[in-house]
């Protein structure tokens, strides 16, 4: 930014990609988290906002409002599909800017004519160093470009791909020439046909491609089925339920988009404090005083409920020193660790109550100068861990640490995915989530894929009249993710081998859409 400039406002014309959100430059995120102001081009640009501050302001855009931001003293950034000066419809808007004496920047974007085709599995420059982009919006000459040795992408032309390939031929493309129609690029909307000019019309018919998309023509078509990575993803496209507490599904769902997925996120259980503190509240006291020699935690969220009374207090993990703590699995064993503990008892089998108690010492008077156990947990827990460490000879201060309840219904279009077959997958990672989901939603649809962590979850599906699918491994949310990733693998490889099209769970219901892949 110039310093003689008449304004402190700035507009930054920043690429926003293709559509899959971590394709963002660095420059662009930078710019965004300084944005005073964000001017979109559609909703899909949406999740880049995650970059912003927070209370930074957001516009759809609209014809001088550039300039009158940054007259503003404004940071205006203006988002722009693929790459801003590709095709640019920013021209006039720059144009603006320039006879407002108001400074700007081009931030490139990582343009679709490559991205789409990388994650399409089609290298955009095969052996013959030709790469040729054209926009069917405005005229082209369809016989110079058959010319084309090489790759040909065309934007802007899905409405007239048929016609676009007849002229080709008509210009000396052989009729057998590879052509790839992909839309939804680059996000888990992707959906490719491949094709060649001479079978474009009959391929395309019951396809229903909308823009964006792209049209590849050239003999790097052909290397598809040798470089396609991102829609053979196990569970591409698959859309999955996550029916836990908003906190706990967060690294599910990370895990989920890796292997292709669209998770959402339907929370089923509040976790709320307890009635009365006072229980706690003594516990802790306990706890500082040497009154325990174990503190057992049996889920993350008891690890967050105490901790929350230590900062209440002024403590840290300090005030653990000299007991001996047990967690019950992974996800509770890393929450400690996160608070600065680490558990010096951990089940080597079953992560459950049950598992813990298999592991867990009996009480020596000789070696145990105090036989009591602090076990803070749910309102909702059972009694397997106190009943266990009862024979063990060690006494329990059994003391609600946090209370689940039920949460409010899901919106209207989410309950009728559930009902109505419209989720491939969902996963279900304690019984509570189980009984949960079907009372604020009802029963998933049968075609949907019943996950769950562990024999007594699916014990509880089944009660409820609901097919087990999967189940994990080990009770871990990460096992349980893997196992219906692996899932859907065997799904894809048995259709493939059947010489079928692999269709997702959704797309066997009744009345459910049918596209040919």
């Amino acid at each position: 930014m110039s310093s003689d400039s008449p304004t402190s406002g700035f507009v930054a014309f920043v690429g926003a990609g293709p559509g899959d959100p971590n394709l963002l430059t660095l420059r662009a995120a930078e710019l965004l988290a300084k944005a005073d102001a964000v001017v979109l081009d559609a909703e899909t640009q949406t999740p880049l906002l995650r970059h912003c501050r927070e209370g930074v302001e957001v516009a759809q855009a609209a014809e001088g409002d550039l300039v009158r931001r940054a007259a503003r003293g404004q940071l205006v950034v203006r988002l722009v599909e693929g790459d801003p000066m590709l095709f640019s419809s920013i021209t006039e808007e720059a144009a603006a800017c320039t006879a407002a004496e108001v400074d700007f920047e081009i931030v490139p974007g990582v343009p679709p004519a490559t991205a789409v085709l990388t994650y399409a599995g089609i290298p955009p420059a095969t052996a013959v160093p030709e790469f040729r982009v054209v926009d069917a919006a405005q005229e082209q000459d369809w016989a110079a470009h058959a010319a084309c040795r090489g790759t040909l992408v065309i934007y802007n032309g899905i409405g007239d791909a048929v016609a676009i390939g007849k002229a080709l031929i008509a210009g000396g493309k052989p009729d057998t020439t590879p052509v790839a129609v992909s839309s939804g690029g680059t996000t888990t909307e992707q959906y490719t046909v491949v094709s060649s000019l001479g079978r474009l019309q009959a391929d395309l018919k019951h396809a229903g491609f909308t823009e964006p998309a792209l049209i590849v023509v050239g003999e790097a078509v052909g290397q598809r089925d040798k470089l396609s990575w991102f829609e053979t993803k196990p569970l591409f496209g698959w859309r999955v339920l996550v029916p836990r507490t908003k906190e706990q599904s967060r690294s599910l769902s990370e895990q989920l988009i890796a292997y292709g997925a669209v998770p959402e996120e339907v929370p089923t259980i509040s976790v709320e404090p307890p009635r009365t503190p006072q229980q706690m509240d003594r516990a802790i006291k306990g706890l500082v005083t040497g009154r325990y020699e174990w503190v057992a935690f049996t889920s993350a969220n008891a690890v967050k409920a105490v901790r929350e009374k230590f900062e209440e207090y002024g403590l840290d993990a300090r005030a653990f020193a000299g007991l001996k703590v047990a967690a019950v699995g992974d996800a509770t064993s890393r929450a400690l660790i996160e608070f600065g503990v680490k558990p010096d008892l951990l089940p080597s089998g079953e992560q459950s109550s049950e598992g813990l108690v298999a592991e867990w010492p009996p009480y020596d008077s000789m070696l145990d100068p105090i036989n009591r156990v602090l076990l803070p947990r749910a309102d909702i827990s059972t009694d397997t861990l106190v009943a266990g460490l009862t024979e063990l000879g060690w006494e329990c201060d059994d003391v609600t640490a946090y209370r689940t309840v039920r949460a409010a219904p899901p919106p209207a279009p989410i309950r009728e995915a559930i009902k109505g077959g419209g989720f491939d997958a969902v996963l279900f990672t304690s019984s509570s989530t189980v009984r949960n989901l079907v009372g604020i939603a009802g029963k998933p649809h049968n075609v949907t894929v019943i996950a769950v962590i562990g024999p007594q979850t699916a014990k509880t599906a089944e009660e409820f009249g609901l097919r087990v699918d999967v189940m994990a491994d080990k009770p871990s949310a990460s096992a349980l993710a893997a196992a219906v990733a692996e899932f859907g693998a065997k799904q894809r490889q048995a259709a493939l081998a059947a010489g079928d099209t692999p269709r997702r769970p959704s797309q066997n219901r009744r009345g459910a859409r049918r596209r040919a892949r």
